[in-house]
């Protein structure tokens, strides 16, 4: 069995990378959050418009993603900021990702005399911690606990073609050797759900995933909307996807052949090993952070279009069979298997050469969306702000 270069959490999980996050509890706090990060190196803040005026199930929704952010194994250490009037509990979530054994701070702006007094603590903080994360090694971890969630954007017919079905192949690479992929994307499965609960392991999972996609159509149907006003998106359109099935055809092919262990809803963490399916919308940040909260070390995002965008905890892997974009964003791509399309490279080779980066990226390999900052975070919504 294969192994790579992780580091060893106090919960026994291992992380791929290995960040001092700065969580906000709410968009109030996202400035403090911001200068805390850009004034100690090699530590990440996430910002988000939420937190305050949520109910029900949104307010929860919130804290499990920033508390499944915080408890992704890419993170070594947490300081959460808070306001100290909003939704939020910040201590309740600092107890949430204390469940893992990484060191967690809390921050309260009003408590310690506004902004100023909250950054000049949260920077002495980050210092301390950051200094404790930096006597870490890397150490020799079994290919076996990696997780990687794979996704796709700016579409078009070289994905579905090409770099998504070469993606499957690196997938199954994954799971061969024991390890746990997650594919999600609600709205981009419709019209090929039927394939996917197929594959699914027993009843119950493949009910589960017809309950997800008929309860996105209702919610959409309940807005007075369609699906195909918008999906195909205009990008996708133009780059040769004419409906909603050819689009999700291509999107299922990325996940490989494997049987579907479990479907979980969005940001849940992932328990068990195999092929696993999680409620998102197909918005790439959206998905993405889902992803992250649920636990995966590393996202793979095919594209034909061409995206930019990365992940405040995880690298994510561009992927894509579209050359002439490639070339014009070289920049933003990390994997070129457009020499599938030219016949000169076959399915596996391009497989291999997607799970090689892996691979390496696991290991310490930076993305090229890392070397550039992308850090985008975004949380997912159900309900109404009061």
């Amino acid at each position: 069995m294969g192994t790579l270069l992780g580091y060893k959490r106090p919960n026994g999980q291992i992380g791929v990378r290995n960040h001092l996050l700065v969580i906000p509890t709410v968009i109030c706090a996202n400035q403090v959050c911001s200068r805390i990060s850009q004034v100690v190196p090699e530590t990440v803040a996430i910002p988000h418009q939420h937190g305050c005026s949520q109910i029900g199930a949104d307010k929860q929704r919130t804290f499990d993603t920033l508390a499944g952010t915080g408890k992704n194994p890419n993170v070594g250490a947490v300081i959460v900021v808070s306001l100290g009037c909003e939704v939020i509990n910040p201590h309740e979530l600092a107890d949430a990702i204390r469940v893992t054994g990484k060191p967690v701070e809390v921050i309260d702006i009003q408590e310690v005399g506004g902004s100023i007094k909250a950054i000049q603590v949260g920077t002495e903080v980050a210092k301390r911690l950051r200094a404790e994360l930096d006597t870490t090694e890397r150490a020799e971890i079994p290919l076996s606990q990696l997780m990687v969630g794979v996704k796709c954007g700016g579409s078009d017919a070289t994905s579905g073609l090409a770099s998504n079905p070469a993606l499957g192949v690196a997938a199954d690479a994954l799971i061969g050797e024991g390890g746990s992929i997650v594919i999600s994307e609600t709205t981009e499965i419709i019209g090929a759900e039927h394939i996917l609960a197929a594959r699914c392991r027993t009843p119950e999972t493949a009910e589960k995933l017809y309950h997800i996609v008929d309860r996105f159509e209702k919610e959409v149907e309940r807005m007075g909307e369609d699906m195909r006003g918008g999906n195909p998106s205009p990008g996708n359109i133009a780059g040769g996807l004419s409906t909603i099935e050819e689009k999700s055809l291509g999107c299922i092919s990325k996940c490989g052949t494997a049987p579907i262990e479990g479907v979980v809803e969005y940001a849940e963490a992932i328990d068990g090993k195999g092929l696993f399916f999680m409620d998102s919308p197909g918005n790439d940040i959206e998905c993405v952070s889902g992803m992250a909260a649920s636990g995966v070390h590393v996202v793979c995002f095919t594209t034909g279009r061409g995206t930019p965008t990365g992940s405040a905890v995880v690298p994510v892997i561009k992927i894509t069979a579209n050359g002439r974009m490639y070339e014009r964003m070289s920049d933003n791509m990390d994997v070129d298997v457009s020499p599938m399309l030219s016949g000169t490279m076959d399915l596996n080779e391009a497989g291999q050469l997607i799970w090689d980066e892996i691979q390496e990226v696991a290991s310490g390999k930076l993305t090229k969306a890392e070397i550039l900052g992308h850090a985008e975070f975004s949380i997912n919504r159900i309900g109404p702000s009061l």
